[in-house]
């Protein structure tokens, strides 16, 4: 098309491709499956290019009554792992012609006012983590297609929930410091009311429990740096035989874990072994570098967004949890001979 000239139109596509209207609608809404063939999708997408076509938004939006437009609630954004979560639904969005509008709840959890005038005219869908459920009823965002994120499956308000393998990683954790021969385990808890913090103090308890010899103590924190130093500290310098392990809910408590171990004098990884869950660059940036569980937050993302458009479009989302992955590094090694 002739640079400058008119806007190029559906219409221009279907000629171009030697198909119908219809079958251009098909295609570029990405509905062709079962109706035409792939030799002909991929000969209209080569027109589109070609011909440099775009689909009005406005009118096709109009027409379907969707604003295209979905909202990801989070806690506030405290790390880089939600930034993650929003860059993965944010592409597989963009690929389908929606917009994602990112909304950190006051105070990483708890209510939230209503960012527009109405969710419910505003947006398509929600996707929501856990540990931002409770914002969702003042924006009422329950009442709109609902995604969950990090939510137990069993009592999820949305139409779909999507989970990182969350216990899957702390078995790894909990089975790596057995087979350095640790028994005595110190737990940093996330001191945050969530399904996904529940899940990692009930498999740690689970795993450590079925160890012969094995104990495990508990230390609940603030998810911050300081609030972890202060919270590793005295669980550290309590009276009786100090833990050889300390499992951290996430890379933030870890770091306040390192600042607690070295003011009271003790080695990392010779006198206290630390793990970490989330595999942050925090991780590799402080030293010696953490043994954590790796969490894929974009590919959460994705598929957070796979399943909201599998709902817009009344079909099942895909099922099973994402695999996590156990990165060892230096902050662990077998104990002292005590």
């Amino acid at each position: 098309m002739v640079r400058g000239s008119t806007r190029p139109t559906s219409r221009d596509v279907a000629h171009a491709a030697g198909v119908s209207q219809a079958a251009v609608s098909l295609v570029l809404g990405d509905k062709w499956r079962g109706r035409v063939s792939e030799a002909t999708a991929e000969r209209v997408r080569q027109a589109a290019r070609e011909l440099g076509y775009r689909p009005n938004l406005a009118a096709r939006n109009l027409r379907l009554g969707r604003t295209r437009t979905v909202l990801l609630v989070v806690p506030a954004l405290t790390t880089e792992f939600f930034a993650g979560v929003y860059t993965g639904a944010a592409r597989v969005a963009a690929a389908h012609g929606f917009g994602v509008v990112l909304y950190p709840s006051p105070e990483g959890i708890g209510p939230a006012r209503d960012p527009f005038a109405s969710a419910q005219a505003a947006l398509d869908g929600v996707i929501a983590s856990s540990m931002a459920a409770d914002a969702l009823t003042d924006i009422r965002g329950d009442q709109l297609p609902l995604v969950m994120l990090d939510s137990d499956p069993a009592g999820s308000l949305g139409a779909a929930t999507v989970n990182l393998d969350i216990a899957d990683g702390v078995r790894q954790i909990a089975d790596h410091l057995l087979g350095l021969g640790h028994r005595r385990f110190l737990h940093l808890a996330a001191d945050v009311p969530s399904w996904t913090f529940e899940v990692r103090a009930r498999e740690l308890h689970a795993r450590v429990a079925a160890a012969p010899g094995a104990a495990l103590t508990t230390a609940p924190a603030p998810i911050s740096i300081e609030g972890a130093h202060r919270a590793a500290e005295t669980a550290l310098a309590a009276p009786g035989p100090r833990p050889t392990a300390l499992v951290c809910d996430d890379d933030k408590l870890a770091a306040g874990a390192y600042k607690a171990a070295r003011r009271l004098g003790l080695r990392i990884p010779e006198d206290l072994s630390i793990t970490g869950l989330d595999d942050l660059a925090l991780a590799t940036a402080i030293d010696p570098e953490l043994t954590t569980v790796r969490l894929d937050a974009e590919l959460f993302g994705e598929r957070g967004m796979q399943a909201l458009l599998a709902v817009l479009d009344g079909r099942e989302p895909e099922a099973g949890d994402i695999p996590v992955e156990l990165v060892v590094r230096g902050s662990t090694a077998p104990p002292r001979a005590s």
